[in-house]
């Protein structure tokens, strides 16, 4: 497979896999620790959504989905799917110790595992995730926090996930 495009494929299935898991476990709601509640306002006031402001706040403060799928991908990298299912314990065990009430971040990595295994029947590589990821990460977190808030605010609407808070 081309590498360009398998790598833009991964993107786009990486993004999706995240952003659904973490919206459907609630992070556009409400702010789960200080920093997300913080950022979340900060990204309101320069014109953001602060639904889609909880969402990254809580993606920065916490391990969530977003990690979960990097980890996960790379875990499979190295090791094949036993790899992914230690990333997937070891996300776990980090959403325990920042006493994170959700599971995105563990859903996130084992939905991963189990998409990159899938996906490398049809010619799919491992390092075509890592990178999607990366890119699909940076979409939501690295570009322009306002924009992207407005797209995550959306998606949390539709998934009536949209925070009732302020």
């Amino acid at each position: 497979m081309n590498e360009i495009l398998g790598v833009a494929i991964a993107a786009s299935i990486a993004w999706l896999n995240f952003v659904i898991i973490d919206t459907f476990m609630g992070l556009p709601e409400v702010p789960g620790v200080k920093g997300a509640d913080i950022i979340s306002h900060s990204i309101k006031e320069r014109g953001g959504d602060l639904a889609g402001g909880f969402f990254q706040g809580n993606i920065l403060c916490s391990p969530d989905a977003s990690a979960g799928t990097l980890l996960a991908s790379i875990g499979v990298m190295l090791i094949g799917i036993e790899g992914g299912i230690i990333s997937t314990f070891f996300v776990f065990i980090g959403n325990r110790l920042c006493a994170d009430p959700g599971y995105a971040g563990t859903c996130g990595a084992l939905t991963t595992t189990l998409i990159v295994v899938a996906f490398s029947y049809i010619g799919f590589t491992p390092e075509m995730f890592v990178v999607g990821m990366v890119i699909a990460i940076t979409t939501i977190q690295g570009i322009h926090h306002p924009t992207s808030s407005k797209l995550l605010g959306n998606i949390a609407k539709t998934m009536n996930k949209y925070t009732k808070l302020d």
